[in-house]
């Protein structure tokens, strides 16, 4: 009991600290509750606790409401002294009262993190109203979606097959929908706070999150119009590849984890070729330029979002016929074809067929040829957008970081 009481004191002391640290500069007697009234008011909670103990709830409640009264009275009397609207002050106290009681009569880890989160809050104000005033309407609203979808939807689609070819299972579908989701969402929101102060490399890090190959025409672009940003432009969109890479790697490991064996160390290898030329590249003087505007759209644009799973449904829809009218052979061309659009559906589908119908080999090999192709892909737009010297570099750092990748893996199988 005595530990207990002693945890009320210091959540007490804590949430005092910093609330008297917000406010050191007011003279003494200005401010209702700082250091000393914080830790008392805990204190009081948990002896108000220790005196009704559990079997009288009532008691406590009584308590609570004759601490709440008063308390609220002084804090009226200050806001309208200042002509302060705030309600913070008056809902701390109320809190702290209650992870005193809380501390004495439930769980004294609970009592402690409720205390931590609290501090953690109220010494976070200047943060978060700063984040606030920086939040769009659009990443607020790509932020509920993506809450609507997992808490709301997921848990209501069927967990089975529901296709004749027992190809398509909903819930699936949906939770690798919002797993790239939240990658995508990550991604953006990293380069919203920071990208443009950053510079180029860092923005191309953060997009390849979200899309490398919108870093790479972007990037591109940028290249055309500034000659001289060449080097800059080749290691951010480099640095965009291997984040790409890094991420398709998670993805796949995040749903299937034996495929560790076979596809982590070649994806490592072609990183780590890709990384030379792109350090090379930014230790240059003109490799720290300033990042352009990456075009990016919503962070969690519905169309996209419904194109991509439309697009999953068809690619695992695809793979289950492959698989029963050629067998795993089937897969490597249909891996191919699918990495020219984009690399995530396949990684999904294959990933999802694994250890059940599938080699985790074969799924293996599949994802790569994917990322190879979509690696063409990506070439050929540098070369479009930012001309034949940048697709020539792209190319040949691509053709030598999947060759380290492919004699990793033959030497592994």
């Amino acid at each position: 009991m005595l530990q207990r009481a002693g945890l009320a004191v210091a959540i007490g002391l804590l949430i005092g600290i910093e609330r008297g640290w917000q406010e050191r500069e007011a003279q003494d007697g200005a401010r209702v509750a700082g250091i000393r009234t914080f830790t008392l008011i805990s204190f009081l909670g948990a002896i108000c606790a220790l005196i009704a103990g559990t079997d009288r709830p009532i008691l406590m409640g009584l308590a609570f409401v004759g601490f709440a009264f008063p308390f609220g009275l002084f804090e009226y009397r200050r806001a309208r002294e200042n002509r302060s609207f705030s309600v913070t002050g008056f809902v701390t106290g109320l809190l702290v009262f209650a992870l005193g009681a809380y501390a004495i009569l439930g769980s004294m880890t609970v009592a402690a993190a409720g205390g931590v989160v609290t501090t953690a809050i109220l010494a976070g104000r200047r943060v978060l109203h700063a984040f606030l005033q920086r939040l769009k309407w659009k990443e607020l609203r790509a932020a509920i979606v993506l809450l609507v979808m997992t808490a709301v939807l997921l848990p209501l689609l069927p967990d089975r097959t529901v296709d004749p070819c027992g190809a398509l299972n909903p819930h699936a579908i949906w939770l690798m929908t919002v797993l790239i989701g939240i990658v995508s969402y990550a991604g953006y929101i990293a380069i919203r706070l920071a990208g443009e102060r950053r510079g180029l490399l860092y923005a191309g890090l953060m997009g390849g999150l979200v899309t490398s190959t919108t870093v790479t025409w972007t990037f591109a672009r940028f290249a055309a119009r500034e000659r001289t940003a060449g080097p800059a432009v080749l290691t951010a969109i480099l640095g965009a590849w291997i984040v790409s890479l890094l991420r398709m790697a998670a993805i796949a490991l995040s749903i299937a984890p034996t495929l560790a064996p076979f596809l982590l160390a070649p994806v490592m290898a072609a990183a780590v070729i890709l990384l030379l030329p792109a350090i090379a590249g930014y230790l240059r003087p003109a490799g720290r330029t300033q990042s352009p505007d990456l075009l990016l759209r919503d962070p969690f644009e519905l169309s996209l979002m419904a194109k991509f799973l439309v697009l999953l449904s068809a690619i695992m829809l695809l793979s289950k016929l492959a698989m029963n009218f050629a067998g795993p052979a089937g897969l490597i061309p249909l891996g191919g074809l699918s990495g020219l659009l984009d690399v995530d559906p396949i990684t999904l589908s294959m990933a999802g067929m694994v250890p059940a119908s599938l080699s985790a080999s074969v799924a293996a090999e599949t994802i790569l040829v994917a990322a190879f192709t979509n690696g063409i892909a990506k070439v050929a737009l540098g070369a479009i957008f930012g001309g034949v010297r940048l697709g020539s570099a792209l190319l040949a750092a691509l053709l030598l970081s999947a060759a380290c990748g492919a004699f990793v893996y033959l030497q592994m199988i």
